[in-house]
Formats: C-alpha cells, structure tokens, sequence
C-alpha cells in the first residue's frame, strides 16, 4: 500500500513549466501588435500602387522601415507561439513535435523574408 500526498501523484501530470511566460509572451506581443498594426497600415498603405522608385525612396526613410521591420518580428513571433498553443492542444505525440518544429521553420522562414525585403529597400 502506497500512502501518496495529492502532490506527489500529480507531479510530472500538470504544466506547471513555462505556462506563465507563455501567456505573457502573448500579451505582450498582442499589445505590442495593437500599437504596430495602424502604424503599419497608415505608413504602409499610401505606398500601394506607387511607383517603384517612391516605395524605395519612402522605406528608405527610418521611420517606415522600422516600422515594418517591428511589425514582421512582432506578428510572425505571436503566430508562431500561437500556432504552438493550437498544436500542443490538439495534436498529440510524434506528431505534436515533428508539427511545432515545421511551424518554427516556417514562421522563422516567413519573417525572414519580410526583413531581406524590408532592408533591400531601405538600404
């Protein structure tokens, strides 16, 4: 016979690791995109349908470009950490892990490109 307290049964059973930093990673970034976004939509927006030669000249600029840049880390690191909640709750095994190391990849993929883009034309 086993006399077990609650806590030892549950230990290894519950998160208890990083849900914590989780959640406020996703805060942060949340509050972080609802500054970015307007930003990037009104330093974004009078450059569509612009000639070539104005849109560089415009990301030239340091405002917009650090505006776009911010606005790429920001949103590709907040999906990344929610797509990696979405996974490690619905997919499970194996699979779970092979699912988050693809989805790093390509958030990481995604983001990258949005700076090579981003420093082509501003420098």
């Amino acid at each position: 016979m086993q006399y077990l307290t609650d806590r030892k049964r549950a230990a290894g059973l519950g998160s208890a690791k990083s849900g914590t930093a989780h959640f406020w990673s996703m805060t942060v970034s949340s509050g972080a995109l609802l500054v970015l976004i307007p930003l990037f939509v009104f330093t974004f927006g009078p450059m569509l349908g612009a000639p070539h030669a104005d849109v560089v000249a415009y990301f030239g600029r340091p405002f917009p470009a650090i505006v776009a840049t911010l606005t790429i880390v920001v949103t590709f690191k907040h999906f990344n950490d929610g797509v990696q909640t979405l996974i490690e709750d619905y997919v499970h095994g194996l699979a779970q892990k092979v699912s988050i190391v693809v989805m790093t990849c390509i958030s990481f993929a995604a983001a990258a490109t949005g700076l090579f883009a981003i420093a082509r034309l501003a420098l």
